[in-house]
């Protein structure tokens, strides 16, 4: 659970809704035309733009944004050098035994083609292609929420510009002029919301979580091509040690 997503949402709307009730109250904020304009349209665009496998597929993984279960990069170096150092004891093919231990498919393809004697050259080139696809489907997945950050506000405008026109058209009878004014500024309002306050937060945490996982990808990569060279494992744990921040980095061997 990413309590950090969920509090800081919470906080942002509950600030938002008590200035609303402190100030005119919330009443004239709720308006059915403006939300079927701004929300209604905006999911009916984002439905037209994306396939619908694809779309469902991006909706799953904004799951992400509240649900994760981070993985840190210490232990994951910390089981690679444990594989260089009984690879190094009993020989590659050690580790085939090791694989009920490994829940990360990737891990798992890299160790059991280093396991099945590939070639150095072919292990690189398959991981680096599942690697690139992983992330031009993250890519794709943070598209849809990033759709709706630009389509969000865009709605809100149509809203606007046609509750201008029913002012206009309604000039001469005053008691229009209010709900027009209303659709007019309300649907921006609610475009706002949908940009700001929903769809941006959740896609911009995506993309964090897209990167962390890239860069324990990167990690495994590295900890496998060295252990399928038969690095001694103190060098392999330097390597992968890089990738942290020095103030991160341990040693097994001290």
């Amino acid at each position: 659970m990413d309590l950090g997503t969920i509090v800081g949402l919470v906080i942002a709307w509950a600030l938002v809704i008590w200035s609303l009730v402190i100030g005119a109250g919330i009443a004239p904020y709720i308006d059915f035309p403006s939300f079927l304009i701004t929300v209604g349209g905006s999911i009916g665009v984002v439905i037209s733009a994306f396939p619908v496998d694809k779309l469902i597929i991006g909706l799953k993984a904004a799951s992400k944004a509240f649900i994760y279960i981070p993985q840190s990069e210490q232990s994951l170096i910390s089981q690679l050098v444990d594989f260089a150092v009984k690879a190094r004891r009993d020989g590659i093919l050690s580790l085939e035994s090791e694989e009920e231990n490994m829940k990360d498919e990737f891990l798992k393809k890299g160790i059991r083609l280093a396991v099945d004697g590939t070639e150095p050259e072919v292990i690189r080139t398959i991981l680096e292609m599942d690697f690139e696809n992983m992330v031009q489907r993250h890519e794709a997945n943070i598209s849809v929420m990033s759709y709706f950050t630009d389509i969000g506000p865009a709605m809100g405008m149509i809203g606007t510009l046609i509750g201008l026109v029913a002012m206009l058209l309604n000039m001469s009878d005053p008691s229009a002029i209010g709900p027009a004014m209303a659709v007019a500024l309300i649907t921006t309002f609610y475009g706002s919301l949908i940009a700001n306050m929903i769809s941006t937060p959740i896609a911009t945490k995506m993309k964090i979580r897209s990167m962390e996982e890239q860069h324990l990808r990167e990690i495994m990569l590295a900890g496998i091509m060295a252990i399928q060279s038969g690095d001694n494992p103190r060098i392999v744990e330097q390597k992968l040690n890089a990738y942290l921040p020095p103030s991160q980095r341990k040693s097994q061997f001290d």
